[in-house]
This record gives structure tokens, sequence and C-alpha cells, in this order.
């Protein structure tokens, strides 16, 4: 199976997971010559059998090999790791949209745990937990010391239990927040009407996504009496998913031609794969909103749409996450799965956007020019993360900057941030007349 996964790792959510169907060329493995490779296998025998009998205390030999297998992987990049049989069993479970847990996506920073995004319609988001968040104890007990998969696990449980996170966050007293685990039955497409445009949010590309955009392009079209003026995609926070979804979904606005093509180690692994025809929007105009938070598949559609021409890009820097992953079976799934990155994924135009992100045509800002540093964890700041083989010099990169200064439209003085700035000038821009023209600059 080939993934575009979200921004963390199968251990590392506490939410769900994407996955897509891949061919098997994909999965061959070239089968390594190293002179020494017994010698090292040798050593790590010796060390294990050191470990079981010196160390303090009393070790389960399959914990040690799992965590030798993780730190082997994870030494590769974020996304690569072992998948245990429960993660296993919980991954497949999650594509379909329903899952049991508190509902969000993390990492780790510093030692703690840190929300990437709570996921809509989970009790986390319910609670309040915010992306940036901090967990930093578990009923009660730190995390310091604690792996990401360790901490996810204890977080995890059965429908009905309750498990209490303590939430730090940047210039607040640390909260408790009692949250009960259930199962969620997630819709990732909302829409409705704002101010007289249509708006239709994704907040993740599990299997109900295309379906459920088809779904709302019908009852938006039935609302206002056949064409739309325009629609606004928003893209915020959305981790990613399916690479098939996206494809379905950047298809409802291209008709035909390349979505994204994706390359491997080896030159003869690459594909390129297309928008289906019968798109659902033609000539209707679309921005798509994009944050730091908006990564993997999200950028997919994000950066088709913008190299297509077919729409503008408006928001702030996308998380950068331009990698592919497969997730190979080991032993029919019994003994879990090998999650291995394999590939980066190219937008159109041929661009990576591994490290770097998608930057948007149109820079808005949530949050006012008011000096604090409001940025969110990005790929580039992830441990281990592959570079973006395009990406030019730190002195080349500073140089550019220095000529081309951003300009980023900020909130006015006074403006409140949960009355969403980016959503209410996406709207005016549709609603002025001025998009063509706006679409018109981008291209030129």
């Amino acid at each position: 199976m080939k993934y575009v996964l979200p921004v963390v790792g199968t251990a590392a959510a506490v939410g769900l997971f994407a996955f897509s169907s891949a061919n098997q060329a994909a999965l061959a493995v070239e089968k390594p010559s190293y002179s020494d490779t017994f010698e090292q296998l040798d050593l790590f025998a010796d060390v294990m059998a050191r470990v079981r009998s010196d160390y303090v205390v009393e070790v389960e030999d399959g914990e040690l090999i799992e965590d030798a297998i993780n730190g082997m992987l994870q030494s590769l990049d974020p996304h690569s790791s072992y998948v245990n049989p429960d993660d296993f069993r919980r991954l497949q479970e999650q594509t379909s949209g329903r899952y049991v847990g508190v509902g969000m996506e993390v990492t780790q920073e510093d030692g703690y745990v840190k929300v990437v995004a709570p996921i809509d319609g989970s009790p986390a988001k319910e609670a309040g937990v915010k992306s940036g968040d901090y967990i930093t104890e578990i009923d009660g007990k730190t995390v310091l010391g604690l792996s990401l998969t360790e901490a996810v696990n204890i977080i995890r449980g059965e429908a009905g239990e309750s498990v209490t996170l303590t939430i730090a966050r940047i210039d607040e007293e640390p909260q408790d927040i009692t949250l009960v685990r259930r199962e969620v039955d997630r819709e990732v497409v909302t829409y409705e009407v704002k101010d007289g445009v249509p708006y239709i949010r994704i907040s993740q590309f599990n299997e109900k996504a295309a379906p459920g955009l088809a779904g709302a392009i019908t009852e938006l079209k039935r609302t206002v009496d056949g064409r739309l003026p325009g629609v606004i995609l928003d893209l915020r926070t959305n981790p990613g998913g399916l690479l098939d979804q996206s494809i379905k979904i950047s298809s409802a606005f291209l008709d035909s031609g390349e979505v994204v093509s994706t390359r491997g180690r080896d030159g003869s692994d690459q594909q390129s794969y297309d928008a289906e025809p019968g798109q659902l929007l033609n000539g209707v105009p679309v921005i798509v909103l994009i944050d730091e938070a908006s990564a993997s598949a999200s950028e997919i559609v994000a950066g088709a749409i913008q190299d297509r021409n077919r729409g503008l890009v408006m928001g702030m820097t996308s998380f950068g996450k331009g990698s592919v992953q497969s997730l190979i079976p080991l032993r029919g799934g019994r003994d879990g799965a090998l999650r291995l990155t394999t590939q980066r994924y190219y937008t159109p135009s041929g661009r990576s956007i591994q490290g770097t992100g998608i930057d948007p045509d149109l820079f808005v800002s949530s949050y006012p020019d008011d000096g604090e540093d409001h940025t969110r964890v990005s790929e580039a700041d992830l441990p281990n993360s592959i570079e973006n083989e395009e990406a030019p010099a730190d002195d080349e990169t500073a140089d550019e900057a220095t000529e081309d200064e951003l300009i980023i439209d900020y909130p006015p003085e006074g403006f409140v941030v949960t009355d969403d700035y980016q959503l209410q000038r996406a709207i005016e821009l549709i609603k002025s007349g001025n998009y063509n023209q706006r679409l018109a600059e981008m291209q030129n």
C-alpha cells in the first residue's frame, strides 16, 4: 500500500490516518549488499543479550525488538516507523472515518506531546483543545521520558473511558481537561452559504471526503437555485489523508490533466495521477484556504489548483509534507506493518514542496501583526526531516527574501480572531467581482 499520510505517523496519532492503494512494483525490495551485515547483526544480538541479563529490571524481548526497529526507522525520517498489530488494525479502521479515541493529530517537541490539530467533531475539539497546545501530563503523570508511541498508547483506550490531559499554552496557566473516549463517526465535509457565497470545509481526506464534496456541491446548487457565484474550499488545519481522495477532490475542479506525480529512488519508479473527467464545478470561481497546518493530501489539492491556474490559494504557507509512504504488511499483517517513505510527490509544474510548503497566491494572516509568534511546527522542524532536493541554499533564500519581501494582509487592529479574517477576505474577493483580475495577475 502507498500512503500520503497526515503530518504524523501511525503511532503518533490519537485521531485517524489515511491510505491509498499501490502497485506491487512500488513495494519491491532491493536486496542490500553489505559485507559486514551479519557482523552488525551479531553486535545487535550481543547488546540485546547483555540488556536481558544485566539490566536493572526485567525487560520483554518483544518490546526491545519493537523499539529497536522503530529507532532504526525513525532515524530515517519522521514518517517511517514500525506499526504494531494493534496500531495496524486501528489504521485500517480509521480510513472509513469511524474510530474510537479523543481525536487529535499530535507530534513530539521538547519531550512533550504537541497538538498539531484537534479533529472536527471529536471529544478533543469539543473540549477546546487547540493547535499548538502541549500535553505535559496524562492522568497526572508526566509525559517526560515517554516516547511518542508510549504517550499515545496511554491516551488511547476503550469507548466510555475517560482520560485527563494537562494542557499547557503560552502565557496561560496549565489546565486539566478530561476527555471521554468515544466512537467518532466523523463527517469530514461540512458546507453552508456564508454571506451569499458557498463555503465547503474538508477536514480530512478519508473515504468520505469525495462523496461528501459531491453531496455538498449538489445541495449548495439547490440552495442558490442553480449556478454557484463561487466556492470557498477550506483546507485549513487539514492534516491530509488518502491519495485517491485528493485526486477525486481535485477532479471536482479540474477536467483531466495532471494532479500530482510521484518519484522514488529508482528512476523507473515514477507515476502520474490525472484528474478524472467530469468536473463538478466547471468555470466556478474557486478560492482555496490553507494555513500552516494544511498538510500532505491538502497540499496536493492546493498545489494542483494553483499550478493549473484553476483558482486562487489564500492564507499562509502550508506544512510542507511532500513525501509518500508505503505500508507493507508483515506476515500478512499478523506482525503489524512496515511504514516506509518510498517516494516524493510533485505538483503539476514539477515542484517539490517537501519542507517548504505551498505559498499562497494571496498571503492573509488570521492573526493581527502584534509582534507575537503565531507560527506552528512545520515539516522542516520535525527531527530527521527529508531535505528538499530543489530548495535553494540558505544564502540564496535570504537574498530572495530581501529582494521580494512578502506582502501579508493582516487583520485590522481590534479584529477578533474568532471572526475569521481569512474567510472574510475570501468572501469579499468573490463578491467584489475582482476574482478574475486577481487570477489573471497570478498567471502573469
